[in-house]
């Protein structure tokens, strides 16, 4: 009688390469939870000390946006130096291991690729910095935030919408124009 196998040949290929490799993945999993665990750690001494420093208030109220882009930068430079570094070194590595690894052991393993539904996330970082910039060229760079009024906040929003339609909108009408006058000079 045969058999019937639950398992997808791509997926056995994989349990067999995860049976024969098992302590170098168990190795970069625990490389991971601890890269992880440290992120989150260095996070957490960073803040303890940016306030203890006086790189920040205390109180969030007293924030500017001179004091919010100086503990960003601050806590990205850490991020990097403490977990950024030893994490590409560690890259490195598993990268050399899978290069040695025989052509026979690779060719039979294959990797599905899901179609991702989500669209890239640049648009929240790109309208911080701009309000960033927009609260420096109005000059309340270290205006405490909870000084802000509302309307302040919306009309610079609506600034900055309209300045990224601007952006976008010229070039885009000035390449319809030229589409179409290309396309009129064109003989049947």
């Amino acid at each position: 009688m045969t058999q019937i196998q639950d398992h997808t040949p791509t997926e056995a290929n994989w349990q067999m390469f995860l049976r024969k490799h098992w302590p170098a993945f168990a190795f970069f999993i625990s490389a991971v939870i601890l890269a992880v665990a440290g992120a989150v750690y260095i996070f957490i001494w960073f803040t303890g000390n940016a306030q203890s420093t006086g790189l920040v208030p205390a109180v969030l109220g007293m924030w500017s946006m001179g004091n919010i882009v100086a503990f960003i930068l601050h806590a990205i430079f850490w991020e990097l130096i403490l977990i950024g570094i030893p994490v590409a070194i560690g890259a490195v590595v598993a990268w050399q291991w899978w290069k040695r690894l025989p052509g026979a052991e690779k060719s039979n393993l294959s990797w599905k690729r899901s179609k991702s539904s989500r669209a890239g996330g640049a648009i929240s970082p790109l309208l911080f910095i701009a309000f960033a910039l927009k609260v420096y060229v109005d000059g309340n760079w270290n205006v405490a935030i909870s000084t802000f009024t509302l309307d302040y906040i919306v009309g610079s929003m609506v600034t900055i919408l309209l300045l990224i339609v601007a952006i976008f909108a010229i070039p885009a009408t000035v390449g319809i124009i030229w589409w179409i006058r290309h396309e009129m000079n064109k003989k049947p």
